[in-house]
């Protein structure tokens, strides 16, 4: 397209003929409330600048390959959904891979005591699939409504720009089911050594309808290939003293130089009907399943 042939246009594809005068009521009077690209190009500016997202600023983002088994155990993977990505072995789809920590900011460090996320987004035949999870297996609620609540807990401190312990701790004694979440928390597994060094799950409980129209409960678990490395506090603390961003650039290096990290997705699978065998509700995302499911 040549320069002569380039036409600026509004959102909605309509040309525009005039970028620099309003539509005015007479040559003195007032401005139009039917100047459509005036009132466009005005929102677009209050939007250039899209402030940091609340939780999950800090992330690092990687492009792959879905590869599936045909399996899912020993059975053919239709036994269990129709979904074409997992139907035949060897079959490859798109895959984008985003990594971050939760509670800090864009800037923050990401060797701090802290979940990860790991959100995939599979770019299948029927249609992008969102499975969002983070690197523990459970969350620190199971009701929906306080969550704006463990993230106030768990936010710096608008006036001391720290996490408070006595806020967060305050929360948690009175939202027992956190405790299971504050044991993964603390545990080696609450400093990754990088993102290439961690699993991911979907935490939620989900469901595989097979072509049938039969459903099954799931769970979903990438397990990382690189195997399972932790920092302890100290190292932590040496490295964040250096660099902040050492989990995402441990990643990139490792993708430039040819030693591409992988993930198997792996899945426990339950009846989807009741479960009187079982002391808990396995639509509870703050419990984990038996590792025989």
């Amino acid at each position: 397209m040549t320069e002569q042939q380039r036409q600026l246009t509004t959102r909605q594809g309509h040309p525009v003929y005039d970028n620099q005068s309003q539509r005015t009521v007479g040559e003195r009077g007032p401005a139009t409330l039917e100047n459509y690209h005036f009132l466009e190009k005005i929102s677009h500016f209050d939007r250039e600048r899209i402030p940091e997202r609340v939780v999950h600023a800090r992330g690092f983002v990687a492009h792959g390959t879905f590869e599936a088994y045909g399996t899912i155990g020993d059975e053919p993977a239709s036994t269990y959904t129709r979904a074409k990505l997992f139907a035949e072995k060897g079959k490859q789809t798109p895959v984008t891979i985003r990594f971050s920590t939760v509670i800090g900011g864009r800037d923050s460090s990401e060797v701090a005591r802290d979940p990860r996320g790991f959100a995939v987004k599979l770019k299948t035949e029927d249609g992008n699939w969102d499975l969002v999870g983070n690197n523990l297996p459970v969350f620190f609620i199971r009701d929906a409504i306080k969550f704006p609540d463990v993230i106030h807990a768990l936010k710096p401190d608008p006036v001391t720009f720290r996490q408070e312990p006595n806020r967060i701790f305050d929360f948690m004694s009175m939202t027992p089911e956190s405790m299971h979440m504050l044991s993964w928390l603390f545990s080696p597994r609450g400093i990754p050594k990088g993102f290439r060094f961690m699993d991911g799950f979907g935490v939620n409980t989900y469901k595989m309808v097979n072509a049938e129209g039969e459903a099954v409960l799931v769970k979903y678990h990438w397990k990382t290939k690189q195997g399972i490395e932790s920092l302890t506090q100290e190292q932590a603390d040496a490295i964040q003293a250096t660099e902040l961003g050492s989990a995402s650039k441990d990643i990139f290096e490792a993708i430039e130089r040819g030693d591409h990290p992988q993930w198997e997705l792996c899945v426990q699978i339950m009846s989807d009907d009741e479960h009187p065998e079982l002391d808990f509700d396995p639509l509870d995302d703050t419990k984990t399943w038996p590792e025989d499911t």
